[in-house]
């Protein structure tokens, strides 16, 4: 499997996350200028953090209407995966790939601090390595990470289970006082109805080595490396077996 890290002019954390793919789980990884039409070579696509365009109108506002957001929007219409980190999940709702918006933080800061997040499904690759209603701690910073989104959406996004990160306290409490910014019901990650794109605010790539004082994030990124090259092992060994059946009937 491949990966392909979107860089637009302002992404910041797009290394951050290169070394994560790349240099932790040792998986094909290229960096993706935002001016590129081709991205077919790609099993899963990154939008990292950072300030795309300088987060000129709106954050995400502008990245969307870069060239390669189109193939990214077909990337995902193919089954494929696509995961947007704190600027890149701005990106996505922007994008349309994702419901809601993000905005300003409900006390006007910016927030940089490590904070409790409560798993709340674990039947997707994305959270396939952690336990359901699991507690981890993971990086936000950010000035508009507020999650919003009008209440007929919102009732879908719980009806369907489309929240797969809530803020919550250290003992998985979830209430306004373990919500940093005002996020809409704690919400600190999405995913659409098919499971395959995934924006999230906290920064998993910054919980992936131990020298940054934290793993949880890694087992985000190992949960979905397992799902799909098991996937596509089952796929090979089954086309092995046809093609067996055929070569003995020949």
């Amino acid at each position: 499997m491949k990966f392909g890290i979107v860089v637009f002019p302002g992404s910041n954390c797009d290394r951050d996350v290169a070394y994560v793919t790349h240099n932790v789980l040792r998986a094909p990884t290229r960096m993706v200028w935002h001016e590129e039409t081709d991205i077919s070579d790609l099993d899963v696509v990154i939008l990292p953090g950072g300030f795309s365009y300088g987060d000129y109108l709106r954050c995400g506002a502008l990245a969307q209407f870069s060239p390669v957001m189109q193939r990214v929007v077909e990337h995902a219409q193919q089954g494929k995966f696509v995961l947007g980190i704190c600027n890149g999940f701005q990106v996505l709702t922007e994008a349309g790939l994702l419901p809601g918006a993000l905005i300003r933080n409900r006390d006007l800061h910016f927030i940089c601090d490590r904070v409790p997040l409560q798993v709340e499904r674990t039947d997707l690759p994305w959270t396939s390595a952690y336990s359901t209603g699991q507690v981890i701690t993971l990086p936000i910073a950010h000035g508009e990470g507020r999650y919003y989104a009008d209440p007929d959406t919102l009732k879908a996004l719980e009806d369907n289970h489309q929240v797969l990160f809530r803020y919550c306290t250290a003992t998985g409490a979830i209430d306004e006082f373990s919500n940093p910014n005002g996020s809409v019901n704690n919400i600190a990650g999405i995913c659409d109805r098919t499971g395959r794109v995934l924006g999230m605010m906290p920064h998993p790539e910054r919980a992936s080595d131990p020298l940054l004082g934290g793993t949880d994030g890694l087992k985000l990124f190992q949960g979905l490396v397992g799902n799909l090259v098991g996937a596509t092992m089952t796929t090979i060994n089954l086309a092995s077996r046809v093609a067996a059946g055929c070569s003995t009937q020949l």
